[in-house]
């Protein structure tokens, strides 16, 4: 853990950092540079942290973040950090209206994805303790506060948990791409879809559906095909089975009904 942090307005653009404020256990702190690493962030500042054993919980729990993330995490005093960065301090309590302005406004994880990139400062968002998170007078240095809407009837995330949903939202800020592997999804070719409802006109006939209801019915199969949007290989899997089910005997000697 090195004692020299990084100072702000070096790249305005460049991912928030992600503070850690008294934190109790060193398996959090390892938590936490596992989501980070998880995300693309790469900058963990801490204040008043435990004592990170590289054989012990911190390390244990950290995964890959062992090799950069962790080891390269920041030191730093609370002063410094809320006169270095544009601080966010993320609570699980915010105030519902404007009689307090300690944890009013606040926005969510999803708001701060589209606002922070027009943020022209380095950013870091701020976790508090285990039990209690950030202090008010703590809270009350922070430029903004950052909630995660919950259940209100239990709306309190524990310091992992926190960490990770907010940064799975900010994650577009970090990574160039948040894209899944990248894994062919082409949807069949029409004349293949018209092939599967026609076996599923020849099922309604063979089950000899009322006439006065087979355009209907035709019309919402087309219609769930159109929202499912689905492969060749489905397709064709989907047709096979409508033509074997028109082709049993015994499914011409139905009422009418499906």
């Amino acid at each position: 853990m090195t004692d020299d942090f990084p100072r702000a307005g070096a790249d305005a653009r460049e991912p928030p950092a992600v503070a850690v404020v008294g934190a109790e256990t060193p398996g959090n702190v390892g938590t936490i540079a596992r989501s980070m690493k998880n995300f693309g962030f790469e900058s963990l500042l801490l204040v008043d942290p435990p004592p990170l054993d590289p054989d012990g919980e911190a390390y244990g729990y950290a995964g890959q973040a062992r090799e950069d993330v962790l080891p390269n995490a920041t030191e730093i005093a609370f002063d410094q950090l809320v006169t270095e960065y544009h601080t966010i301090g993320c609570t699980a309590v915010p105030n519902e209206d404007d009689r307090s302005h300690v944890r009013y406004p606040f926005s969510t994880p999803a708001e701060l994805a589209e606002r922070l990139p027009t943020v022209d400062a380095s950013t870091a968002l701020v976790f508090g303790r285990e039990r209690v998170g950030l202090h008010n007078d703590e809270l009350e240095r922070m430029d903004e506060v950052c909630a995660i809407p919950a259940n209100p009837a239990y709306p309190v995330l524990n310091l992992g948990q926190a960490a990770t949903v907010t940064l799975y939202e900010l994650r577009e800020l970090a990574l160039e791409t948040t894209q899944l592997p990248d894994v062919e999804r082409t949807r069949a070719p029409e004349p293949a879809i018209e092939r599967c409802v026609e076996r599923w006109q020849a099922l309604l006939a063979a089950i000899n559906h009322p006439d006065e209801k087979r355009a209907k019915a035709t019309r919402l199969f087309r219609r769930v095909l159109g929202r499912a949007d689905p492969t060749e290989r489905e397709v064709r899997t989907l047709t096979g089975i409508l033509r074997r089910a028109t082709e049993r005997p015994d499914l011409r000697d139905g009422d009418g009904e499906p």
